[in-house]
C-alpha cells in the first residue's frame, strides 16, 4: 500500500471504531500515535543501535538494551504529541471554552429559567400559542447563555413541557418547540461551537460572531413565525387558557417589575459578553471571562449560589472542558499524521477532479456533515472532519466564515433528525410519562424545513452573514 492509501485505511479505521462506540478523543490520539509512528518512523537509528550492541559482542547488556530501546522510542510522532499538546493548552481561543462553559453552568443552577419562562408568558399571553413562544424565547436565551444543548433540552422539558401539557397543548408541538429552541445556542453568539470552528479554521472568532448574528436571529424569528402561524391557523395546537371568574390582570407595573428582576438580568449579561467582544473592548477569553463573573453574581443576587451548586459547577466545566481540549490534542495529531502520509492531498485531488461547482461542493460537503449528525456530536465533526474540507474552500472560492455559519446551521439539524436526534432523546428522559419518542419525531420535523429554508436564504442572500462583519470590521 502507498502512504496516501495508508492514510485513508487510518481515516477508515478511525470511523469504524467511532461506530462500535471506543472513546472519540483517546481513539484519535492512539491511532495518530499507531500510524504516525509509522510515517515517521526512521529504520537507520535502530540499525546503527543494532550494529553498536553487536559489534560489542554484549548484546544482552542493560545499557545496550536501553539504548536500543531509546532507539525505538526516538520517534518524532512522540514530539509532535508533546508539542499539539502544548499548542492546544497555550491557545487563547480555547481560553473562551471553559469561562464561558462556567457562565452556562451557575446560570442553569440559579433558578433563572423557571422565573424568565413565567414573566415571557406572561408578557406574550395575547399571542395565539403564548405559552409555546414564551418556551421558544426561554429557550433561544437560555442556549445563548449556556451553549449546552443537552442542558437546555432537558431543563426546558421538566420545567415548560408539563405546563404546555396541561394547558392541553398539542405533544408533537410542545415538544418540537423545546427541541428546536434548545439548539439554538450552536448558532447564537456566544456560541461554544463558533469557538472551536473558530481554532479549527483560524477565522477570527470576533467576525465570526458578527456573521453569525443575523443567521441566528434569522433562524429563531422563523422559528417564532412559524409557532404563532401555526397556533393561529390550528388554535386546537395550543388552546388559549380559561378565563378564571374574580381572576385579577397583572398590571403593567407588575409585568415591568417581573421583567426587570428576570429577563433584564440575564439579557444584560448576554449583551454585555457579545457586545465586549464586537466592538473590540475585550478579547473572547477576556469576556467569558466577564460573564463567568457576572453567572455568580446573578447567582448571588438570586440567593441561589450554594457551595455544592458552586462546586458542581466547576466539576462540569473541568469535565467538558477536558474532553474538548484532549479531542483538539488528538484531531491536530491525527491530522497531522493523516497529511503527512498524503491523505489530505488525495482527498483534494478526488473532489477536484469531480469538477464540481462552488454550490455542488457545498451541498455535497453540507450533506456529508448532515450525515456525520447522525453517529457523532458536533464537537466531533467541527475538530475532525471540517478541517477536511478546509484546504478546498480556496479553489472553490468560499469563504470560510461562510462555510463555518453555514456548518452551524446545519448542526442544528444533526440534534433534530431522527433516527439519532439528541434533542428528543434528552427530552424523552424528563418527559412526562405517556409521551412517545415518535411524537416528538413528528414535531421536530417541521423546524428541519426551515433550517434548510435559513440555509438557502443564506446562500442566496450572503450578506446576511457578511453586513455586519464588514460594516464593523472591513473587508
Amino acid at each position: 500500500m502507498t502512504d496516501p492509501q495508508i492514510a485513508i485505511a487510518m481515516l477508515a479505521i478511525f470511523i469504524l471504531c467511532i461506530f462500535f462506540g471506543f472513546p472519540v478523543a483517546f481513539t484519535l490520539m492512539g491511532m495518530a500515535v499507531i500510524f504516525g509512528y509509522y510515517a515517521y518512523f526512521n529504520p537507520d537509528r535502530q540499525w546503527r543501535a543494532y550494529e553498536r550492541a553487536v559489534e560489542s559482542g554484549d548484546a544482552g547488556s542493560l545499557e545496550l538494551a536501553g539504548e536500543w530501546l531509546g532507539g525505538f522510542l526516538n520517534n518524532n510522532i512522540f514530539n509532535l504529541f508533546v508539542n499539539q499538546t502544548y499548542s492546544v493548552m497555550t491557545n487563547d481561543v480555547l481560553t473562551a471554552i471553559p469561562l464561558f462553559l462556567f457562565m452556562g453552568y451557575v446560570v442553569e443552577r440559579a433558578n433563572i429559567v423557571t422565573r424568565l419562562f413565567e414573566t415571557l408568558y406572561i408578557t406574550a399571553k395575547n399571542l395565539p400559542g403564548a405559552m409555546a413562544v414564551a418556551a421558544l424565547a426561554t429557550c433561544a436565551m437560555f442556549a445563548t447563555a449556556t451553549g449546552i444543548i443537552g442542558a437546555v433540552v432537558t431543563l426546558m422539558g421538566m420545567l415548560a413541557l408539563p405546563s404546555m401539557l396541561k394547558a392541553r397543548y398539542d405533544v408533537s408541538f410542545a415538544a418540537g418547540v423545546i427541541c428546536a429552541g434548545g439548539c439554538l445556542g450552536i448558532l447564537i453568539p456566544p456560541s461554544i461551537m463558533l469557538i472551536v470552528y473558530a481554532a479549527t479554521s483560524n477565522v477570527s472568532i470576533v467576525k465570526l460572531y458578527a456573521g453569525a448574528l443575523f443567521p441566528g436571529f434569522l433562524l429563531a424569528g422563523l422559528y417564532m413565525i412559524y409557532v404563532v402561524g401555526r397556533a393561529w391557523l390550528n388554535p386546537a395546537l395550543a388552546p388559549k387558557p380559561p378565563v378564571v371568574e374574580g381572576e385579577q390582570p397583572l398590571g403593567t407595573g407588575q409585568v415591568i417589575y417581573m421583567l426587570a428582576t428576570s429577563f433584564f438580568p440575564l439579557a444584560f449579561l448576554i449583551l454585555s459578553v457579545l457586545g465586549a467582544i464586537l466592538f473590540g473592548l475585550a478579547t473572547p477569553s477576556e469576556a467569558a471571562s466577564i460573564g463567568a463573573l457576572g453567572g455568580l453574581l446573578l447567582a448571588v443576587a438570586y440567593r441561589s449560589l450554594t457551595w455544592d451548586r458552586l462546586r458542581e459547577s466547576v466539576y462540569l466545566t473541568v469535565r467538558t472542558s477536558a474532553m474538548v481540549c484532549w479531542m483538539f490534542v488528538g484531531s491536530w495529531t491525527f491530522s497531522s499524521v493523516f497529511s503527512y502520509l498524503g491523505g489530505e492531498n488525495l482527498i483534494e485531488e478526488f473532489v477536484l477532479g469531480m469538477n464540481l461547482s462552488p454550490i455542488m461542493f457545498l451541498i455535497m460537503a453540507q450533506l456529508i456533515i448532515f450525515l456525520l449528525g447522525w453517529p457523532l456530536e458536533w464537537s466531533e465533526i467541527i475538530i475532525i472532519f471540517v478541517p477536511i474540507f478546509l484546504p478546498l474552500l480556496p479553489h472553490f472560492g468560499i469563504d470560510p466564515l461562510f462555510f463555518g455559519i453555514l456548518i452551524a446551521l446545519n448542526l442544528q439539524t444533526s440534534f433534530l433528525t431522527p433516527p439519532m436526534a439528541m434533542a428528543a432523546y434528552y427530552l424523552k428522559g424528563v418527559a412526562p410519562r405517556g409521551v412517545e419518542l415518535t411524537q416528538i419525531f413528528k414535531g421536530v420535523f417541521p423546524y428541519l424545513g426551515m433550517i434548510l429554508l435559513s440555509m438557502v436564504l443564506l446562500y442566496s442572500f450572503p450578506q446576511i452573514a457578511f453586513w455586519l462583519p464588514e460594516q464593523v470590521y472591513g473587508r
